[in-house]
């Protein structure tokens, strides 16, 4: 009888010992645990099918994600979709909202609160990159208010539905076309307000062959905006940093 106690205390004993080690492993393994990474981007809608759109679904259709081009005449696009390759797909703006992880709006800037209102379903909760700029003689009063109030934070307006981050904005479809995947690699300046969202933006211009480079929040999106003195400027992510630096 007394060894029988003794065994099962033993057993206890060892039982509650292991509890504690795994308790210990378990804790030390969250504390270690990194910080959640922003869900994979593996399909990217893009409306909009002029230049910018078509330059940017072409640097990632090469770089192996699975496009959707769109328009408001998505019957016209056969060719532009051939150009892209990899099997690059053709939908409404309904479809490519839909459809993708991340939606690009490659569209004159006037069309975006139009678009956040028809699409605001499709964009509920997507990161977008709005890679549009606001020009008053074209887009009339909604680029008069984005300039007003910052492209970035207008943008948000536009599209409330949506994670709004700035990007590709400040360089012209040629340069970015022309610069893709240089040595040393080209910076491209972004802004947003939704950690995931930065994340995914900052994949995609890796991907495209860049070096991103966050300046903050939407708010700073005026730092790279038209009229600042980094539109249109060419530049590494060293010379990038120094001129935003030099212009706080």
């Amino acid at each position: 009888m007394f060894l029988k106690k003794l065994t099962f205390r033993t057993q206890h004993l060892a039982y509650m010992a292991s509890l504690l080690v795994t308790s210990l492993i378990c804790s030390q393994g969250a504390m270690a645990a990194p910080p959640s990474a922003a869900p994979s981007v593996h399909n990217i809608g893009i409306i909009g099918a002029g230049n910018m759109g078509e330059t940017l679904g072409k640097l990632w259709a090469d770089a192996g994600y699975h496009i959707m081009i769109s328009s408001r005449h998505p019957e016209h696009l056969g060719s532009t979709a051939n150009d892209m390759g990899h099997g690059t797909q053709v939908g409404t703006i309904q479809q490519a909202s839909q459809f993708g992880d991340v939606v690009v709006m490659a569209v004159p800037y006037g069309a975006l609160p139009q678009l956040g209102h028809v699409l605001s379903r499709q964009l509920a909760g997507k990161t977008v990159i709005d890679v549009s700029n606001p020009y008053p003689g074209r887009d009339g009063a909604t680029a008069a208010k984005a300039l007003s109030i910052g492209s970035g934070k207008a943008s948000a307006q536009y599209l409330p539905s949506a994670h709004v981050v700035r990007a590709f904005n400040s360089l012209a479809a040629t340069a970015i076309a022309s610069n893709a995947h240089q040595t040393p690699p080209i910076a491209i300046p972004y802004a947003g307000d939704n950690p995931t969202a930065l994340q995914q933006a900052s994949e995609l211009i890796e991907r495209a062959g860049f070096t991103p480079v966050k300046t903050g929040d939407l708010a700073t999106a005026t730092r790279f905006q038209p009229g600042s003195s980094l539109f249109l400027q060419v530049l590494d992510e060293k010379a990038l940093r120094a001129q935003l630096a030099n212009s706080r």
